[in-house]
C-alpha cells in the first residue's frame, strides 16, 4: 500500500481526493499547509501531492522537504507559466484543477511505478578481510545517501562524507570506490585523528633519508601508495595546518614532495574526506584552510544519525548481534522484547559503533538464549525496587498491554518463570536475606511469593536440644 501525503488548504478538494486514493488502496495522510505536513514526515512518503498555491510557504517548497520523495503538483491556474515553473523546481508532474479522475488516478499510478523501479537497493561494501555485504537501512535518509553513491562513485571526483562519529563513513568511502573505476586500484584509509601531529606528513607524503631525526631510510607516504586508487583521509578536520596546504597541492597539481626532497613527484589519486566536525566554520576561525575545503566539497554525502534512522535500527542490531554470536561461538542468542524497546528508544549518541558495543556486551553477559536490557549496559543500575524480572517484562505505558505472545515472544521470561527459576537455582546457596535482595524485594515479599507459586522454603539442618 502505497502512502500519499496531500497538501492542500481547500477542506472540501482534500477529502474528495482522500476518498478517491483510498478507494483504490492507498493510506493517505492530509495537511492544509506546508507546517502541518512537515509534522507528517514528508520523506516518509511514496509519494507528496500538493496545491502550488497554499497559506504561507507555496506548495514548491515541499519539493526540497520531501526530497527524495516526489511532488506532484496541483493548481487552479492552469497556465503553463505556473506548470513549467514548478518543472523546473523539481516537480515530477503537475495537473491541472478542477482535473479529471481517471487522469489523476492514472498520473498517481505511473509516478508511483517509476518511483519503485528507481528506488536505490543499498550498495553491496567488501570488508577488509574480503567479506562482501550489502549496507543496512532503507529508510529515506538513506535511501538518499545509496543513490548519491551510486551517482557519485563513477564521476571520480573528490567527496566529502559528513556526519556524526560510528555512522559508518568509511563504509561508503568503500562503496564509492568499489563502484568506481578504481576498484581495481589500491583504497588506503588513513585517520587523522589517530596519527600524531609531528608524524602526520611523514606518513602522508613520505620522507628521504635523512630528511629528520630517526628517519633512517626513505619512506613512501600514503598518498603515493594510494597511485591510481582511493585515499580515504577519515577526521580530515584534525589535520595540522601544514599537511593541508601540501594536501591542496595533491589536489590541485597532482604532486606530491616527500619531506626532504626537492623533487616532485606526480600521482593520480582520487580523494574521499570524511569529519563529523562543520569545516566551512573552522575555516571562519582559521583551523581549516578555506581553498581545501571547496576543494574537497565537490560532492557532499550527509550520512543520518543512528536515533533518526527508527524504521532501521532493529534490523541494524540483529545483523550486529548474528555477527558478535558468530565472534563469541553463541549462536542462537536472541533480544528479549524489552531490550528490542530499549533499542528502539535509545538516543545512540555513539551511533552504529555504540549499539556494535552494546550487543557485544549483552553476548558476553546473557546468562541464556535471550539478552535482557541490562545485559546491554545501556541505562545504568535499575531502581532499587525493581528487580531484574520486573525490568525485562515491563511495558511501557504508552505502549498498552502486549499484543498475544507468537512463538518468539513465548521464550521471554515472565516475572513468575524469573522468579521460580532464581529461587530454585540459589536458594542452597543463599540465605533467605540474601536471596530477597538479590530479587530486590523484602523478605516478606519473598515468603508471599514463595506461598503463592508452591515454592516451598528449604529447611536447614535441625538443631537438637539437650
Amino acid at each position: 500500500m502505497s502512502r500519499i501525503l496531500i497538501v492542500e488548504d481547500e477542506a472540501i478538494i482534500r477529502s474528495a481526493l482522500r476518498r478517491l486514493l483510498e478507494r483504490h488502496d492507498h493510506h493517505v495522510s492530509e495537511a492544509a499547509s506546508i507546517d502541518e505536513a512537515r509534522a507528517l514526515e514528508p520523506q516518509g512518503q511514496d509519494l507528496v501531492i500538493a496545491d502550488l498555491r497554499l497559506p504561507g510557504e507555496p506548495g514548491t517548497d515541499l519539493i526540497r522537504l520531501a526530497d527524495p520523495v516526489p511532488v506532484l503538483i496541483m493548481t487552479s491556474y492552469a497556465s503553463m507559466r505556473s506548470a513549467v515553473e514548478a518543472l523546473k523546481l523539481g516537480a515530477v508532474d503537475y495537473v491541472a484543477k478542477p482535473f479529471d479522475h481517471d487522469e489523476l488516478l492514472e498520473t498517481v499510478s505511473r509516478i508511483l511505478h517509476q518511483q519503485a523501479s528507481r528506488r536505490t537497493e543499498p550498495p553491496d561494501v567488501t570488508d577488509p578481510v574480503g567479506q562482501a555485504q550489502p549496507m543496512i537501512g532503507r529508510c529515506p535518509a538513506m535511501q538518499a545517501v545509496y543513490t548519491r553513491i551510486r551517482k557519485t562513485a563513477p564521476a571520480d571526483v573528490t567527496v566529502l562524507i559528513q556526519g556524526e562519529s560510528g555512522t559508518g563513513k568509511e563504509l561508503v568511502a568503500r562503496a564509492l570506490h568499489q563502484q568506481s573505476r578504481r576498484a581495481a586500484a589500491p583504497l588506503i584509509c588513513v585517520n587523522c585523528a589517530a596519527i600524531p601531529e609531528t608524524l602526520i606528513e611523514s606518513e602522508l607524503f613520505g620522507h628521504e633519508k635523512g630528511a629528520f631525526t630517526g628517519a633512517n631510510s626513505a619512506r613512501t607516504g600514503l598518498v603515493e601508495a594510494a597511485d591510481n586508487g582511493t585515499l580515504f583521509l577519515d577526521e580530515i578536520g584534525e589535520l595540522p595546518t601544514d599537511a593541508q596546504a601540501r594536501l591542496l597541492r595533491v589536489l590541485q597539481e597532482g604532486e606530491i614532495r616527500k619531506i626532504g626532497s626537492v623533487e616532485t613527484r606526480h600521482v593520480d589519486v582520487r580523494l574521499i574526506a570524511a569529519t563529523h566536525r562543520d569545516l566551512h566554520a573552522l575555516s571562519r576561525t582559521g583551523e581549516f584552510r578555506l581553498d581545501l575545503y571547496y576543494r574537497l566539497n565537490v560532492m557532499q554525502i550527509d550520512l543520518p544519525p543512528l536515533r533518526d534512522r527508527e524504521d532501521d535500527i532493529l534490523e541494524i542490531a540483529d545483523t550486529l548481534l548474528d555477527k558478535a554470536c558468530r565472534r563469541h561461538q553463541r549462536e542462537g542468542l536472541r533480544l528479549s522484547r524489552a531490550a528490542r524497546r530499549v533499542i528502539r528508544d535509545a538516543p545512540w549518541p555513539g551511533n552504529v559503533r555504540e549499539l556494535e558495543n552494546a550487543l557485544e556486551r549483552g553476548v558476553i553477559l546473557a546468562e541464556s538464549h535471550l539478552i535482557h536490557p541490562d545485559d546491554l549496559g545501556l541505562g545504568g543500575p535499575l531502581p532499587p525496587a525493581t528487580t531484574r524480572a520486573e525490568a525485562h517484562n515491563v511495558t511501557p505505558l504508552d505502549e498498552g498491554p502486549d499484543p498475544a505472545p507468537t512463538s518468539d515472544d513465548a521464550e521471554d521470561l515472565s516475572l513468575e518463570d524469573y522468579f521460580q527459576h532464581f529461587v530454585l537455582e540459589h536458594q542452597d546457596q543463599m540465605s533467605e536475606t540474601e536471596l530477597a535482595h538479590k530479587l530486590g524485594i523484602s523478605r516478606k515479599c519473598l515468603w508471599e511469593r514463595r506461598q503463592k507459586l508452591g515454592i516451598p522454603r528449604k529447611k536447614g539442618p535441625r538443631r537438637h536440644t539437650g
